[in-house]
């Protein structure tokens, strides 16, 4: 009976395996796919091909930038913002995302003064990107696993020169256990709890209160970024890179 049990476990995981093999091959062939369209001019082909490989949950700063490509090309120059941003901010550090996200920017109709980021919140950000957060709570899990190891040294070695080294580097791993775990949790907030978004609408008017009949504030064109503050049923709070709020639809945005 235990044999029947295992033989049917190892056959469910095999089928599993085999599947998630397929679906990378697969997502893999359209990729290509994808790039030779490109390649040929044929935008909406290639847009098509990279679409359907987002659409499956996958996510790469390489997938987001082609994709924002197509839509450069195609002069859909809101939804390329859109996906410049999505590849920024998994790969902050990539020249060309940089490049094409600030030519891309230069043809938006909005144009707002920015309030500059201090430069160790830059800093935490940047370095907090740097790794995946699978990455980073790796390092950390791994790092409070040599932290415990080194304290039994400090405390069970009967030699004091052992004691010191595994007081010192017990100190050591700790420091670098939470630090890590500080950047998995601002790397998940960063990539997979944004509150950027990306404004859908051709043209939508922030209001001072969450309703119709709320003041005009300020006039919004599709492709600019927005912080979203608030929200009240079907209307958001949002901020502009020069600190003015208002509200807006909730539909007239997407998420980046």
């Amino acid at each position: 009976m235990n044999s029947i049990k295992r033989y049917i476990l190892i056959l469910l995981c095999s089928l599993f395996f085999a599947q998630v093999v397929d679906s990378q091959n697969s997502n893999k062939d359209k990729f290509y796919q994808g790039v030779t369209y490109f390649t040929a001019g044929s935008y909406k082909e290639a847009l098509q091909s990279w679409t359907e490989i987002y659409n499956t949950g996958y996510r790469s700063a390489n997938l987001d930038y082609n994709i924002g490509n197509a839509y450069f090309k195609l002069n859909n120059i809101p939804s390329a913002i859109l996906f410049y941003e999505r590849a920024y901010r998994l790969n902050p550090a990539n020249e060309d995302i940089n490049y094409n996200l600030q030519i891309a920017r230069t043809l938006n109709v909005d144009r707002f003064q920015e309030i500059p980021e201090l430069f160790f919140v830059k800093w935490y950000n940047f370095v907090s990107l740097f790794l995946s957060t699978n990455s980073w709570a790796k390092i950390s899990i791994t790092s409070f696993i040599l932290f415990l190891l080194l304290l039994s040294l400090y405390i069970y070695s009967p030699r004091h020169k052992y004691k010191i080294i595994g007081f010192w580097l017990a100190i050591f791993f700790i420091f670098l256990s939470l630090t890590s775990l500080a950047f998995t949790i601002h790397n998940k907030s960063l990539v997979y709890d944004s509150h950027k978004a990306i404004i859908s609408s051709p043209m939508v008017n922030g209001k001072s209160s969450p309703d119709k009949s709320g003041n005009d504030l300020f006039v919004l064109h599709e492709g600019t970024k927005v912080t979203v503050e608030d929200e009240v049923g079907e209307w958001l709070e949002i901020r502009l890179s020069d600190g003015n709020k208002g509200w807006v639809p909730l539909n007239c945005l997407i998420i980046i």
